[in-house]
């Protein structure tokens, strides 16, 4: 027998009540202070009047009749906002209010309504309220209006529109729960959509991914605003050297990262330079620079025996004088947790005014000074550290010669000129005009010419079946007989490779569209299963097989420059990126890679607008000649930018990154005197580079060093 269905007679009355003939009920639930203050929504009530009705019951008297007032059992925050609102005279006594009405002998008692109201409330998930900032923002509303309007900081209208400007697959993906807020809120430290979704797709099958790891891998590449380097030149030069920020807007304000590596260590490299000029007046006869010297960088040098620094008589009084001030000021108040404001004043007074003393540049013999040197870096908090007065042994004088005396560090120059090295080699005389000088491109942009280059290799392996094979073979060869054996019987496989710095068109080139249709199209034709995978290979034709092959390694091409680390960390050494390049210049060859075929120009988005002037006119004076160049060799940095695209469209110039090295001596294979067939050039390499400085020999492919797992190009 089916239950009766009880149909809902009355939602309630609704009227308006003048509000002198409320009163707030004692039934009302709510007793704690919690969220908005009642000043903020009385404001909010006041500009855009009362959203929700309040509940009321009538008040009895003794025998049960009304007597014509009301009371507020849910509703109580509301009433004593329209309350202050009265006391404030912007609302008349006497106005009318809408009120949802139930009766005074409801069988729902007063306390009932008031917690169903607070506890129905639903909270607006924070991804509608990132929208509706947003939608608000693109109807014209300021950021202050609107935080004016919800009495929120404006920083906060700021972080929601950064999170409503996240990749829309990603607000999907948090709109279904797939990410934390917090993973969301470490995708906004990189605007760029492409890389979110490609980090996005490297994380979402983990299950411990967490916000740490989205933004490290966002970040990839990039420098900590804390780092040494940026502590020592300053965001305000590296802005004006026209440097990009990443920031998430969750970040302490000195948080963050910057994007161009290169330009930080330039800047770094040249302050420091600045101040070794500076310190060459003293009379060294040489001065390293380096943004950090390894521990024992001293070890072999003598070090010099000061004769300083001198004070004179009264020099010397004085700071007596200051020390026993000092000490005083200890003894007096040294247990005190907090120091009168006068007192901690005259203790830095005091601190500094014998730094003055204590500070001044020690005095060394002017013949020691003559065949010494010093070391100018950068310190772990950023500041610059100077280490004067170390003889390397062959600077050593003959045991027959004599000092000629003392003299300050701020001697004749003229006597001698210090030679000032980076790294071992010396710099360039600074009297030299390097506004004309062809600099090394930036990081970013070697970077991003890379990415375009091994996007266009791994299309062209795809549709070299044979060159795949050739590939795939080198990377079995060298691991079967150039390595330690690796502990399972074969050890080959596919990592793809994702672009950390990469250009905005890069995803609308050739090689991205070619390279997607064709995954698309084999990913049709896949079954499902692994033992159904199984015998679908099996099944299928030879050239099926091969172009299947081709494609899968060419997902594993990495011809990627990147930041070489210099100090025997994680990071890639110069060696192993040598190694790198050589090999992808050896399979650019073999599969006649041409990147203008391709589709790449040199435009103001792509190179023109990030390398300087002088790199502009050597393209136009390559492309075009030097009739070309007068054309524009007197334009503004922009001006001559944009006009070098013109001049160089379909030129087929190509800056050398790009460029496929000419192959001298075709690749052949040989037949040595025992009649053993040797491998071919492309797949034998030249004799095994000794291991560098901190580097191990060969290593088994399972747990060596980077690149290891990557086919070919990013093998040993």
């Amino acid at each position: 027998m089916a239950t009766a269905i009880q149909k809902i007679v009355s939602l309630g009355e609704r009227r308006d009540i003048p509000f002198n003939k409320l009163v707030l009920s004692a039934s009302n639930v709510r007793k704690i202070k919690n969220g908005q203050s009642i000043d903020e929504l009385a404001e909010d009530i006041a500009r855009r009047g009362l959203l929700k009705n309040l509940n009321v019951r009538p008040v009895v008297d003794a025998g049960g009749a009304e007597t014509g007032m009301f009371e507020v059992p849910a509703g109580g925050r509301r009433y004593l906002a329209l309350e202050k609102l009265v006391k404030g005279k912007r609302l008349a006594r006497t106005a009318p209010i809408p009120c949802s009405v139930r009766a005074a002998n409801s069988e729902i008692s007063a306390e009932e309504d008031s917690l169903a109201e607070n506890v129905r409330v639903v909270a607006l998930h924070p991804l509608d309220q990132f929208c509706a900032f947003k939608a608000m923002i693109d109807s014209g509303d300021s950021e202050q209006d609107i935080a004016a309007r919800f009495f929120v900081p404006p920083l906060v209208v700021r972080q929601r529109m950064r999170l409503a400007s996240v990749a829309p697959a990603l607000l999907e993906a948090y709109a279904e729960d797939q990410m934390t807020l917090d993973h969301l809120m470490a995708f906004t430290v990189n605007p760029d959509h492409s890389r979110q979704l490609a980090v996005w797709e490297a994380v979402s099958r983990d299950p411990y991914r967490s916000a740490h790891t989205i933004k490290r891998q966002l970040t990839q590449g990039a420098i900590s605003m804390r780092d040494r380097r940026m502590q020592f030149i300053g965001l305000t030069a590296y802005e004006e050297a026209g440097g990009s920020v990443l920031r998430d807007l969750f970040s302490p304000e000195d948080g963050g990262h910057v994007e161009d590596a290169g330009l930080v260590e330039m800047l770094a490299n040249e302050r420091l330079r600045e101040e070794a000029e500076k310190l060459a007046g003293e009379g060294w006869k040489w001065i390293e620079i380096a943004v950090d010297f390894p521990y024992g960088h001293t070890n072999g040098l003598r070090v010099l025996e000061s004769v300083g620094p001198r004070l004179t008589e009264e020099e010397q009084n004085t700071r007596d004088a200051l020390v026993e001030e000092l000490d005083t000021l200890y003894n007096t108040h040294g247990g005190e947790d907090d120091l009168p404001d006068e007192v901690d004043q005259r203790l830095g007074e005091l601190e500094t005014a014998i730094e003055t003393f204590d500070g001044r540049p020690v005095l060394y013999d002017a013949a020691e000074v003559a065949r010494a040197g010093a070391f100018v870096s950068i310190d772990g908090n950023g500041n610059l550290r100077i280490e004067r007065g170390f003889v390397r042994p062959e600077d050593e004088a003959p045991a027959d010669e004599a000092g000629d005396g003392a003299v300050s560090p701020n001697a004749d120059p003229a006597v001698q000129r210090a030679v000032i090295t980076i790294g071992g080699e010396p710099l360039v005389d600074a009297g030299e005009d390097e506004e004309d000088a062809l600099k090394p491109l930036s990081e970013r942009l070697l970077g991003e010419l890379s990415a375009h280059r091994t996007l266009a290799l791994r299309n062209a392996v795809a549709q070299h079946p044979q060159v795949a094979l050739t590939l795939l073979l080198h990377r079995l060869v060298s691991d079967t007989f150039r390595s330690v054996a690796a502990n399972s019987c074969l050890q080959a496989s596919v990592s793809h490779v994702f672009f950390p710095v990469q250009g905005a068109e890069l995803k609308d080139s050739i090689s991205a569209g070619e390279v997607h249709a064709r995954h698309a199209a084999w990913q049709e034709r896949l079954p499902a299963g692994d033992q159904p995978l199984w015998d679908w290979l099996i099944a299928l034709d030879d050239g099926d097989r091969l172009a299947l092959l081709a494609h899968c390694v060419s997902y594993g091409v990495n011809a990627l420059i990147e930041k070489v680390d210099r100090h025997g960390g994680s990071g890639i050494t110069q060696h192993r990126l040598d190694q790198r390049i050589g090999q992808a210049d050896r399979l650019a060859r073999a599969v006649h890679l041409d990147m203008v075929a391709v589709g790449w120009q040199p435009t103001v988005d792509t190179y023109l607008g990030k390398v300087t002037k002088p790199r502009i006119l050597e393209a136009v004076r390559e492309a075009s000649g030097d009739r070309a160049v007068q054309l524009i060799d007197h334009l503004k940095k922009g001006d001559m930018a944009s006009e070098a695209e013109r001049l160089l469209a379909d030129s087929g110039w190509l800056p050398d990154a790009l460029r496929t090295p000419v192959l001298e001596e075709a690749a052949a294979a040989v037949t040595n005197d025992d009649g053993e067939v040797s491998l071919p050039a492309f797949l034998a390499d030249e004799e095994e580079a000794p291991a560098a400085d901190g580097e191990d020999g060969p290593t088994d492919p399972t747990g060596g060093h980077e690149g290891d797992g990557e086919i070919a190009i990013a093998a040993e």
